[in-house]
């Protein structure tokens, strides 16, 4: 097993190869946030939250994705960076419809944990307010666009830990989206098992259960057990 030593914040910690920079920095309680991240699931730094700083350049480079090496300096937390992760929260939200009070994840949502977090109090930047459609052709879930951050969840855990690979990416831009069958409605799907696991690990109201009510608490169910949210806690 190779080790390396680095810092991070100024504190000397250690890595093994093939660790990430977010590994390393939990496993020494040194907070990143993450969007797209979870537990269980490869990594594919679509959210750009976990942005650090690395030195000498003073690069910014996503701590999911890098790998450690010997005598790496990482700023893991700064103003710089918290202006960064303030921007980035707003331009997700500001890129769909993200009303909050209507929403079956309100209260449950850890894009709302991440604006309360930082402190996102208005928006500076221009909405963009697209109107996107809301997919309710399956017999059990449903899924609103409006509500879609892109953090491709759904679309890995259905990949690798369901074996089903429904969920795929269509589009590019502003009009990138996950769809189901290269498009299909998701009702008419010939893959899906209806297992639910995209639905559980959706870190927002854009994959929902049919059936619940506003800001009703989303259920803990025990049949993925080895994916974590932030906090450790069974998603």
């Amino acid at each position: 097993m190779n080790v390396c030593t680095l810092k991070i914040d100024g504190v000397e910690v250690v890595g093994t190869a093939g660790e990430t920079i977010l590994d390393v920095a939990r496993s020494n309680n040194i907070e990143i946030p993450t969007l797209c991240h979870l537990d269980g699931l490869s990594d594919v730094a679509s959210c750009r939250l976990c942005v650090v700083e690395v030195a000498p350049s003073g690069k910014l480079l996503p701590a999911c994705a890098v790998a450690v090496e010997e005598g790496m300096e990482i700023t893991a937390n700064s103003d710089r960076l918290h202006r960064y992760r303030q921007q980035i929260i707003e331009m997700v939200f500001l890129e769909r419809n993200h009303v909050c009070s209507v929403c079956v994840a309100n209260n449950h949502c850890e894009l709302q944990d991440k604006a309360a977090e930082f402190n996102l109090t208005h928006f500076d930047l221009c909405p963009v307010n697209p109107r996107l459609e809301v997919d309710a052709t399956h017999e059990r879930f449903a899924i609103d666009h409006n509500r879609c951050i892109l953090c491709l969840r759904c679309v890995r855990v259905c990949s690798e830990v369901e074996g089903a690979f429904t969920w795929g990416v269509s589009g590019r831009g502003l009009d990138t989206r996950v769809v189901t069958d290269a498009g299909a409605p998701w009702g008419e799907s010939d893959t899906c098992t209806s297992c639910g696991k995209c639905v559980q690990v959706c870190p927002t109201g854009a994959l929902f259960e049919k059936g619940r009510s506003v800001a009703q608490e989303k259920p803990r169910r025990p049949f993925l057990p080895y994916l974590t949210d932030k906090a450790g806690v069974p998603a």
